[in-house]
């Protein structure tokens, strides 16, 4: 179990003062919460004179019998512990910086981290009031002159020894030390402080595994279940792949289905002509089967320059429609040309469509 008492034996006499700065802020704190300058004048010559005992430090205490030329009093000096939340964000910032730590064990206070600590909300040096002095004496003031001996001692004690406060604040040094150091992994402000790194692309999408198999039940069409379920899991890799789905009306997300699903094509009403044109181009593949545009002016010098390097043979041109006798492409807004066939006194969809107008003119279909 962590012992939480020490003891540290009466300093012999000799003038001192305090040297490191957190001693000073100590020192400080103490002529800041005195109203009165007389007692603590006594009291340094008391504690130069070597008049304060054994000095015990504890959580929140400072105890010592001070010596005085009539009498011996019992004197503390209280100071309030930390809370356990208090605690958790003095070792966060312990912990976010090596030195921190290493600068404790070496008996050194870092300002930094009494800067970041006080930012956090916790105020690890006392202030104007905090230091609260008893002492057996009779005098009335605050603090009496035994006690200002015993905070003018204790002084010195944080010059060697920065972890009396801590100890002071609630805590030993083995769990400070415990507490503080970061778990295995990279601490916050490594991994905030660290660049930006890209994260790698995302795996192509799995193969779509074989379809659930369903009891048969009466009223249950298994087959149309089926298909539905692999038209459920096929919208879901869609998404997965490129983040979106298209927002269909009833009657495209039928051709859809039916184009994707030959099982189904004949439960639902959608026209062969329609399913070819999905199959060859999706979306935009049934916009050029129903819809003819006329292309911008740019859009259409483009398709010219397409036409004419491909060396293909001269079209008769109507809007967004190339015919080349019983052959057909037409240019889509996507930029891609559909290849069409005549047949039985119409132009069917005849082949997926491209970049390339001489691939799709020469398509077999």
């Amino acid at each position: 179990m962590t012992e939480r008492v020490k003891g540290f034996p009466a300093f012999g006499k000799g003038a001192r003062q305090a040297r490191s700065w957190w001693g000073r802020a100590w020192s400080q704190a103490v002529e800041d919460t005195s109203l009165d300058q007389a007692p603590l004048r006594q009291g340094r010559k008391y504690a130069n004179a070597g008049l304060v005992g054994t000095i015990t430090v504890s959580p929140g205490l400072l105890a010592a019998t001070v010596y005085d030329t009539e009498d011996t009093y019992r004197t503390t000096v209280r100071l309030a512990p930390f809370t356990d939340a208090e605690w958790d964000r003095f070792l966060g910032q312990v912990a976010a910086k090596a030195g921190h730590l290493a600068a404790l064990l070496d008996r050194e206070m870092p300002r930094e981290l009494v800067e970041a600590a006080a930012d956090a909300g916790v105020q690890l040096l006392p202030g104007i009031g905090d230091l609260d002095p008893e002492c057996t004496c009779p005098g009335w003031e605050l603090p009496c002159r035994h006690a200002a001996a015993l905070c003018h001692q204790a002084a010195w004690l944080l010059d060697a020894d920065p972890w009396v406060l801590l100890l002071l604040r609630g805590r030993a040094q083995d769990e400070v030390v415990a507490g503080a150091r970061p778990a295995a992994g990279v601490l916050a402000v490594d991994a905030y402080a660290a660049p930006a790194v890209d994260l790698p692309d995302d795996p192509p999408p799995a193969e779509l595994g074989p379809l659930p198999e369903f009891e048969p039940a009466p009223g249950l069409d298994v087959e149309a279940l089926s298909l539905l379920v692999a038209d459920a899991a096929g919208k879901a890799r869609e998404l997965l792949a490129t983040g979106r789905l298209p927002v269909l009306d009833e009657r495209r997300d039928r051709i859809r289905m039916a184009a994707g699903h030959p099982g189904l094509a004949a439960r639902l009403p959608a026209a062969p002509r329609e399913v070819a044109a999905w199959r060859q181009g999706g979306e935009a593949g049934l916009e050029v089967l129903e819809e003819a545009w006329t292309p911008a002016k740019a859009e259409a010098n483009r398709a010219h320059a397409a036409w004419r390097d491909a060396e293909l043979p001269e079209a008769r041109v109507w809007r967004n429609r190339w015919t080349v006798r019983d052959r057909q492409l037409r240019y889509g807004r996507d930029g891609r040309w559909y290849p069409y066939r005549s047949r039985s006194g119409g132009w069917e969809p005849a082949g997926p469509a491209g970049r390339d107008p001489a691939a799709a003119l020469t398509e077999p279909g």
